[in-house]
């Protein structure tokens, strides 16, 4: 059986850190993941999935992430479920994250976090849209256009690469 998520999102909010009675450290945090397609508008909608990742890298998380984020996490799909204080059954589904990569620089993320800060838009409206075949819808649009310091190296510029058969490894 095989149970395992990889997710690419950004954080909806700084990671939540505490500290259980036995002193382990575990944060919990949404990522708001882009769907592959747009709705009857013409807007990218998003999914929150929540997640929860324990001990040191789960101090690690909430020391290098804030909410804007771009991050990518791997872990398992885990429910469990709890009576609350009516009474009722109350059944919760989370990602418990095994590892995770900081998928932007740290200026990266904190011009996102000011541009996200300055636009009073829903979370659907935060990025720009991507037509491309980008396989990670528009999450994994940087608004780096801004930049000429981060423009892609690799970006076409109209210009034929001449590469030959010798250079290639297969």
């Amino acid at each position: 059986m095989i149970n395992r998520a990889i997710l690419v999102g950004r954080l909806t909010r700084d990671p939540d850190l505490r500290y259980t009675s036995s002193g382990a450290a575990v944060a919990t945090f949404t990522i708001a993941v882009n769907r592959q397609f747009t709705n009857q508008q013409g807007e990218r909608e998003a999914d929150f999935i929540n997640c929860v990742i324990w001990r040191k890298a789960a101090e690690n998380f909430a020391n290098f992430t804030h909410k804007g984020s771009l991050v990518g996490v791997e872990g398992r799909i885990q429910t469990r479920s709890y009576e609350n204080q009516q009474g009722n059954r109350v059944y919760v589904t989370e990602v418990i994250v095994d590892s995770f990569s900081l998928l932007e620089s740290r200026s990266q993320s904190e011009r996102q976090q000011g541009s996200s800060n300055s636009q009073s838009s829903s979370p659907s409206q935060g990025t720009k849209s991507n037509s491309g075949d980008n396989p990670f819808g528009n999450v994994m649009n940087n608004n780096s256009s801004n930049n000429t310091n981060d423009a892609d190296p690799f970006a076409s510029n109209g210009q034929q690469i001449d590469i030959s058969d010798d250079d290639l490894p297969f």
